[in-house]
């Protein structure tokens, strides 16, 4: 502990001395002890900052490049085309689906089975009777309340045979109409009525629409669909049926790889991977006031630069894909990655499969920058950055603990200074009372006054 003067004057003086900053003097010295913990906290947390921007960066380059290499990403993104959209109009293309073009000729649509009943001129006309709805037998009479045209509708809808019902009013009366819940020549309606109404006579029932099946022809091959909506016909397609002909025009569909969205994905990486380029690059200098940067000289930073670098050039060949540069990637002197969207375009027109084997094969370049990525980035439990955070969380616990340690130490000794101090002072502050007591006692013994002018 260091020498600390004390400034309280002539010690007859009664001055006494500032208590608090003697105590703060000579605490001094040992606060001192925190400052190299303090400033190892202070570089810990700089380059935690570091580390989790960093690590943000390698998660969303982890992200952009698994649109490539997952077996249902943007490498297996299908988009078509037809040739006249009022007779086949595409719906979608799956993953499933192989590039290619196809033939379609529709010759009949499919259509949905519907009936309707004859006028009702009153919709509030009393029924009676019986209708039969693919064997279901509806008895219609006072009992069941289903009496009028609207309760009959009613009465079709909840009793869950297939059916919907509804009631068409226009200005010659109300007329109940059926449509099979199957489309198709599957979905054909059976009825029979023996329907009366007091005022509208006997109600008959008459076809809207026969259910039939679509009849097209794919590639040639002659096939049927219940619907106009036609999955499975082409693998992985979807197509909805608009026209048909009695002399069919044939509508080329064109299924193909959905290049635009690969070059935006690999567009998406390439940006990725600067911006985790750049964060490294940043870390090799100095800040703006000409310090060394929070992860200067750090291992860390040299393992993602080493790993990521050699990730680049590696991984085995698909067909005649064997390195990123026939992808239209080339390196820059900084590190970081310059996409040509003409050199990949014609890529992916003429070597599509081969481009995706370099992405997913095992072994492929797209997998083995997955795992370099997997080693550097913030993963537990072997992560680099993972590693390094754990290191710093570690080192900061500890440093915590001797500062709270130390400022406890401080905490106490100031309190036992304080009160040492005060006594020491009141002592000082007292000592004039107790000189004048002395003279006093003096002059009492010896008749002599010591007080000046007495």
């Amino acid at each position: 502990m260091g020498t600390v003067g004390l400034n309280f004057g002539s010690a007859t003086s009664g001055q006494g001395f500032d208590v608090a900053q003697a105590v703060t003097q000579i605490q001094a010295s040992e606060q001192a002890i925190e400052t190299p913990w303090q400033n190892q906290l202070t570089a810990l947390k700089a380059q935690d900052t570091v580390f989790s921007s960093l690590g943000t960066d390698l998660s969303s380059l982890t992200t952009s490049l698994q649109s490539l290499t997952s077996f249902d990403g943007v490498l297996s993104a299908k988009q078509g085309s037809s040739s006249d959209t009022n007779i086949v109009s595409l719906t979608s293309a799956a993953a499933t689906a192989q590039a290619g073009s196809h033939t379609i000729t529709v010759s009949q649509l499919a259509q949905t089975s519907s009936d309707v009943s004859t006028v009702i001129t009153n919709s509030n006309d009393t029924l009676s009777g019986t209708l039969t709805i693919q064997g279901h037998t509806f008895n219609v009479d006072s009992a069941d309340n289903d009496t009028s045209i609207a309760s009959l509708s009613a009465a079709i809808n909840s009793a869950g045979i297939g059916v919907s019902s509804s009631v068409i009013t226009d200005s010659s009366g109300s007329r109940l109409s059926i449509v099979s819940g199957t489309s198709g020549a599957a979905g054909q309606l059976t009825i029979s009525s023996s329907l009366s109404g007091v005022s509208s006579g006997a109600i008959t029932f008459q076809t809207g629409q026969t259910g039939q099946d679509a009849n097209l022809t794919v590639d040639g091959v002659s096939i049927t669909s219940p619907s106009n909506t036609v999955s499975g016909a082409i693998a992985g397609v979807t197509f909805q049926l608009l026209a048909s002909s009695s002399t069919p025009t044939p509508v080329q569909v064109q299924i193909t790889n959905d290049t635009t969205a690969v070059g935006s994905a690999l567009s998406s990486f390439v940006s990725a991977y600067n911006a985790v380029v750049k964060d490294v690059n940043t870390q090799e200098g100095n800040d703006s006031t000409g310090k060394p940067e929070p992860l200067y000289g750090s291992p860390t930073i040299a393992t993602i630069q080493s790993d990521l670098t050699t990730a680049l050039f590696s991984g085995t060949a698909s067909g005649s894909i064997s390195n990123i540069t026939q992808l239209g990637l080339t390196v820059n002197n900084d590190g970081t990655l310059a996409l040509n969207s003409d050199t990949l375009d014609s890529v992916l027109n003429s070597n599509y499969s081969d481009v995706t084997g370099f992405l997913q094969n095992a072994g492929s370049f797209g997998q083995t920058l997955s795992s370099a990525l997997s080693s550097v980035g913030t993963q537990a439990p072997n992560g680099a950055i993972y590693l390094a955070q754990q290191q710093n969380a570690t080192e900061e616990a500890s440093l915590n603990l001797d500062i709270t340690n130390e400022n406890g130490t401080l905490a106490t000794q100031k309190t036992t200074l304080t009160n040492e101090l005060n006594t020491a002072n009141q002592i000082l502050q007292s000592i004039p009372s107790q000189l004048n007591e002395v003279n006093q006692i003096y002059s009492a013994f010896t008749g002599y006054n010591t007080v000046p002018g007495g």
